[in-house]
């Protein structure tokens, strides 16, 4: 039996482009069926964060929650071989039989949004890292699967760079999400350097801000070279789409760098040409 709660349509409606990502979702030289698996990935991923965060008025938290509860619904009818109404599991359900992706990490995404309706602050990096194994981490996991190589060892791996990613983007987006009354800065770090919420609403960063920025990319640049020996224990197109997204995360750190780390302006956007550059140079070392 299908559910009964309708899924909100309009600016929640199933994403077509991989456009606005800090890395490539799918690089066009993959072989096209691993495209369109990368891609069916990532629309569900856009999809159920659209659904958790897109500004939608007359939306309450209720209310969307009401409609994750829906589309996870869905997801085990889908996993129970049940017909599924929504297109972006449809075109999900081909990657899921092809590469025998489990639930486990699809259900967490949800969740991770679940979580997005009552936890807007973290008090510590350690919950922030908990909250980025729901949101981030189930991504590499599942590109794991597509590429045939779910190994406990490589999702430790994936895990750390996906986590990396995620805090890279927080950092980005620390004026956006204030505005949606949303934090991601861990307030032991905000303590610690000195920085209010009432700093995140400026025009610009304050010299604390931006040695708290410049801290926290730091440590994701740790997470990112931790996790980076990955690209080198994957082989062919594997190989070059993940160091296809640890170059993402590189160039994103050299964005955040070259705003001077004040991303209250607007969010530092890595240029092509950089992710093209450290692309090169992670297949470079990870061939070596």
């Amino acid at each position: 039996m299908t559910t009964q709660t309708a899924l909100p349509d309009g600016p929640l409606a199933p994403q077509q482009r991989a456009g606005g990502e800090n890395f490539p979702v799918a690089l066009r030289v993959l072989p096209r069926a691993t495209r369109e698996h990368l891609l069916a990935l990532y629309r569900y991923a856009r999809f159920v964060d659209d659904l958790g965060d897109e500004p939608v008025p007359g939306l309450s938290a209720r209310a969307r929650t009401a409609a994750l509860d829906a589309f996870e619904a869905e997801v085990h009818e889908l996993y129970d071989g049940r017909p599924v109404r929504h297109p972006v599991l449809r075109g999900l359900a081909p990657t899921v039989s092809a590469c025998r992706l489990p639930a486990g990490p699809l259900l967490r995404l949800i969740e991770a949004n679940r979580v997005d309706q009552t936890v807007t602050r973290y008090e510590t990096v350690e919950q922030l890292v908990g909250y980025c194994s729901l949101s981030a981490d189930p991504v590499g996991e599942l590109v794991l699967h597509v590429f045939g190589r779910p190994e406990p060892a490589l999702i430790a791996q994936s895990d750390r760079v996906c986590t990396a990613l995620q805090v890279l983007e927080h950092l980005q987006d620390i004026a956006e999400d204030h505005r949606r009354g949303r934090v991601y800065l861990p307030a032991a770090d905000l303590d610690r350097f000195g920085v209010a919420e009432t700093d995140l609403a400026a025009a610009t960063a304050s010299g604390a801000l931006r040695a708290l920025v410049h801290f926290e990319a730091g440590r994701a640049r740790a997470w990112l070279d931790a996790g980076t020996p990955l690209v080198g224990a994957l082989h062919g197109w594997a190989r070059v789409a993940v160091g296809g997204y640890v170059a993402g995360g590189r160039a994103t750190l050299r964005a955040l760098r070259r705003s001077g780390y004040d991303p209250l302006p607007g969010p530092p956007r890595p240029r092509r040409r950089d992710i093209a550059r450290s692309w090169l140079g992670v297949m470079i070392r990870s061939a070596g």
